[in-house]
């Protein structure tokens, strides 16, 4: 009953930059985290950035210092300026939220995700 609708990703070079968006919607009661997960092929999703609700934004090592979440709480929307791309960012890019959504307790550990949303840096 919640969604999760990403859009933005797509093909980049090296060096390039990409801006993911995301918004939630649906049966929403509380939103707690926001963010962003990736999975490579072969391994498993990790995180990327979360954005609580007081403002807190917790990045992956691979992340800090070259992508910047941003979160809108009143709108429900997130989304991940990504720069200095390289080759080891192409993956699958998922929307995540955690809180009470619908009438579920939804774990930060295990978040809800969008569709996923591809990134292939790459030239």
């Amino acid at each position: 009953q919640v969604q999760l609708v990403e859009s933005g990703g797509g093909l980049v070079q090296p060096g390039g930059s990409l801006r993911l968006s995301c918004t939630a919607s649906g049966n929403i009661f509380s939103i707690y985290g926001m963010g962003w997960y990736r999975q490579v092929p072969g391994k498993e999703r990790e995180l990327v950035a979360r954005v609580t609700n007081s403002g807190t934004t917790n990045y992956a090592d691979s992340a800090r210092g070259r992508f910047t979440a941003y979160r809108d709480k009143a709108k429900n929307t997130v989304s991940l300026q990504m720069t200095n791309l390289k080759p080891e960012d192409t993956a699958v890019d998922y929307c995540s939220a955690d809180g009470v959504l619908g009438t579920e307790m939804v774990a930060y550990e295990a978040p809800w995700w969008g569709q996923g949303n591809q990134v292939n840096v790459s030239s």
